[in-house]
C-alpha cells in the first residue's frame, strides 16, 4: 500500500447545519472532497487567526513559526 502523504486522521462530529454548510461550500468552491473542502477551510481559518493575532499584537507571526506553528 503506498505511503499517504498525510497520515494523520482526525475524526470529526459535525451537526446536520454544519455538514450542510460544509457541503456547500464544498460544492460552489468546487472542491473535489468533503475531506478536501474541510482542510480548506481549516487553513482559512488558521491564517485568518493567525492575521488577527498578528494585529491585535497578542503574538507575531515569526513568533508562531518559530514554535512550528506555520500555516502557510
Amino acid at each position: 500500500m503506498a505511503e499517504l502523504s498525510r497520515p494523520e486522521r482526525l475524526q470529526v462530529m459535525l451537526s446536520e447545519d454544519e455538514l450542510a454548510a460544509v457541503d456547500g461550500w464544498r460544492f460552489a468552491q468546487r472542491m473535489p472532497s468533503r475531506a478536501a473542502a474541510i482542510r480548506e477551510l481549516l487553513r482559512r481559518g488558521l491564517m485568518t487567526e493567525r492575521i488577527e493575532s498578528a494585529k491585535d499584537g497578542q503574538r507575531s507571526v515569526r513568533r508562531a513559526e518559530r514554535r512550528g506553528h506555520g500555516f502557510g
